[in-house]
């Protein structure tokens, strides 16, 4: 049994497929997968780490401004078909899992085009541009909130929640003590702006940073490409990280489960993924979407869940230092907020997403 694997571009759309190929394999120790996308680093560190081959092939990003990048990338989706054409024709596997985004989308339809089931996953409460699209061409749609099974047929889209890793929330938070010299006696916040990191979180943070420091212990995922301005930064307060309770890193490969198994609270983005990092573990959480996101998913994503109590939400355009320092202070001192915020987005975890999208991709080769 081959299975083909496609998304990419971030962890968020690389993690789930994991997840799904680690519970094919239980189910199937038969099957192998192909993964097939851009390539990038990330994609290397991450699936290049569960020894699944990798195929690249040349993607083209929509974007929903003006760029003259998109008059390039005009060209590069028809090749990239092609690339991908090419390819099925030489493995034809007998399904694709897709993750979805602009780099699933020559996968998507050259299998379409050989008639081989296909399965998309949709992460967000809005479904992306991408998504939207690829619906039209896949044999099932999975969904992880109930606003967006609307979005497509009824006779093919099902609510599976969001696959992740089966150990995300087996942490062990003395282990990250340990590993990052945290004392016990003071609170730990986890920041995060996804994989990538986010710039205008890592701003506000380190604006606020000496204040945090007096009173909590800082774990912070900065992203590659802004680490070193980030620790140039801090340093010019007198700030190193790794030391006087301040921990800054540029991706966490290893021991993710630990940090959230440590953290008191956890200040991040409002990707799908983390969401539900963040709901598996039942972490009190602030969460800034970002702005302009495609069809503004981050935000329609955090909404969702503020609806029910289980976040706080800030606005990026409206995070001033005072209100962030002081919404941290409002979740840390109140020990029935906590426990509201923690009860509230458990909710929001669905501990069987891996295993019903697995029995429906099986589903879909024995039909």
């Amino acid at each position: 049994m081959k299975i083909v694997l496609t998304g990419g571009g971030s962890g968020g759309h690389l993690m789930p497929l994991v997840a799904v190929a680690r519970k094919i394999k239980e189910k199937s120790p038969d099957a192998s997968f192909v993964f097939i996308g851009p390539g990038g680093k990330l994609e290397q560190d991450i699936i290049g780490k569960e020894a699944i081959p990798m195929r690249r092939i040349m993607v083209g990003k929509f974007r929903r401004y003006f760029s003259f990048k998109n008059l390039a990338d005009c060209f590069k989706i028809p090749i990239g078909i092609i690339q991908a054409m090419f390819l099925l024709l030489k493995i034809m596997p007998d399904a694709i899992f897709s993750k979805g985004g602009y780099a699933s989308l020559p996968v998507v339809l050259a299998g379409w085009m050989y008639r081989i089931p296909i399965m998309i996953h949709e992460s967000d409460a809005v479904p992306g541009m991408a998504n939207g699209i690829l619906g039209k061409f896949a044999s099932r749609v999975a969904v992880s909130y109930p606003e967006a099974e609307k979005e497509f047929p009824a006779s093919q889209v099902v609510l599976t929640g969001n696959p992740l890793r089966e150990d995300i929330n087996r942490g062990n938070a003395q282990k990250a003590r340990e590993e990052f010299g945290l004392s016990e006696s003071k609170k730990t916040i986890y920041v995060t702006g996804g994989s990538q990191g986010a710039q205008s979180i890592n701003v506000k943070i380190l604006d606020i940073l000496p204040e945090l420091l007096k009173k909590y212990q800082i774990i912070h995922q900065t992203g590659e490409s802004n680490f070193e301005e980030v620790r140039h930064r801090a340093g010019e307060m007198g700030v190193k990280p790794g030391y006087g309770g301040y921990h800054a890193m540029p991706f966490i490969h290893e021991g993710m489960a630990d940090i959230f198994a440590v953290a008191d609270l956890v200040v991040s983005r409002a990707s799908a993924n983390t969401i539900s990092e963040i709901a598996a573990n039942g972490k009190p959480s602030i969460l800034i979407p970002l702005q302009n996101a495609a069809n503004d998913h981050q935000r329609m994503n955090a909404y969702a869940l503020a609806k029910f109590g289980a976040c706080i939400v800030l606005e990026e355009g409206n995070l001033g230092k005072n209100l962030l320092l002081s919404r941290i202070g409002e979740i840390m001192d109140n020990p029935e907020l906590q426990e509201k915020l923690s009860r509230n987005i458990r909710s929001f975890y669905h501990p069987d997403a891996a295993e019903k999208i697995a029995q429906g991709i099986l589903g879909m080769i024995k039909n």
